[in-house]
């Protein structure tokens, strides 16, 4: 494990951000779904999309303990249903599983890999190869990724509903509840105290996943040695900060319980040692993934290191 300075001990100090952030984020996506979106129709999506895309960022952060060390005290605050296509509770346990280090980019034990099983590869239609080699793209990662992943993710929920474990079923199936009261939240803001009308909301949520797959796109790479399967991007602009400097994801997987505003110190003081660890897995800002990847698959889809029973 590298070895950087002193990791910062957790105090109200360190939340402080994170909750301002919450609040500034609510207030934000009021305005943009009414005055600003009533005023200034294309600004108000804009800023709603990127409120959720904050948003979405914020419940990755009160998943892993911010800003309270209370679970449900977390989820309270990230409850309601602002994305609208995932659950807070799915994602937080799907997110967990793939917190499983040794498991990363497996096609079946990794929740978030895009990898295939290469035999199931093989099995699908040349149509849908197709569309999945352009979903390998950044650009299609961007435009295709919100509904390809949103149609897996559904399909695996209600086949775990109604085919799986008991227990894990009623779990899933609370998840996908209470998702609906914080969606019904959306929905009566929009009715009664927000001018945005429905379809443009679901755009802007849509064009949140979106800029998020910039994030997710190329995050893990398949590589025998666990720990150069997870990349950095040193981008310190406003993408970056829009995924709470969750670009340094090497970082924040060695440190998950660091919050997001104190991990670029923490990677400036081992920079040497994580990427030395990493195995050179790095990019310098997000604006280089654009030049190499907009049109221009990382790697396969199918795991090219797979395989079945390992």
């Amino acid at each position: 494990m590298a070895e950087p300075g002193r990791i910062p001990r957790r105090d109200w100090r360190t939340e402080t951000p994170t909750l301002a952030l919450i609040v500034a984020v609510y207030a934000l996506w009021l305005w943009g779904t009414s005055g600003l979106w009533a005023a200034y129709p294309l600004l108000g999506w804009l800023l709603t999309m990127v409120s959720i895309a904050q948003f979405s960022s914020l419940q990755h952060e009160a998943l892993h303990g911010h800003p309270f060390r209370s679970r449900l005290a977390n989820e309270a605050l990230v409850f309601a249903g602002l994305t609208l296509f995932v659950p807070y509770r799915r994602f937080r346990d799907t997110h967990i599983a793939h917190h499983d280090d040794p498991r990363l980019t497996d096609p079946y034990d990794d929740p978030e890999s895009n990898y295939l099983d290469p035999e199931a590869w093989t099995r699908l239609s040349r149509s849908l190869r197709r569309l999945l080699r352009a979903n390998n793209t950044l650009l299609g990662r961007i435009l295709l990724g919100p509904a390809i992943s949103t149609v897996v993710f559904v399909r695996t929920d209600l086949r775990m509903i109604r085919r799986g474990p008991r227990e894990a079923a009623r779990r899933v199936a609370r998840a996908w509840a209470l998702h609906g009261l914080g969606v019904a939240l959306v929905l009566g803001w929009l009715w009664l105290g927000g001018a945005m009308p429905l379809w443009a909301y679901v755009l802007a949520a849509y064009g949140a996943f979106g800029l998020l797959k910039i994030r997710t796109f190329l995050e893990h790479r398949a590589e025998e040695a666990v720990p150069e399967r997870t990349v950095i991007v040193e981008d310190r602009g406003p993408l970056a900060l829009l995924f709470l400097f969750n670009n340094l994801h090497a970082v924040h997987h060695l440190y998950p319980g660091v919050a997001w505003h104190r991990l670029p110190r923490l990677y400036a003081e081992g920079r040497e040692r994580f990427l030395a660890q990493n195995g050179g897995y790095v990019y310098r800002s997000y604006a280089q993934i654009f030049r190499r990847h907009l049109l221009r698959a990382k790697d396969p889809v199918p795991h090219p290191r797979y395989r079945r029973g390992r």
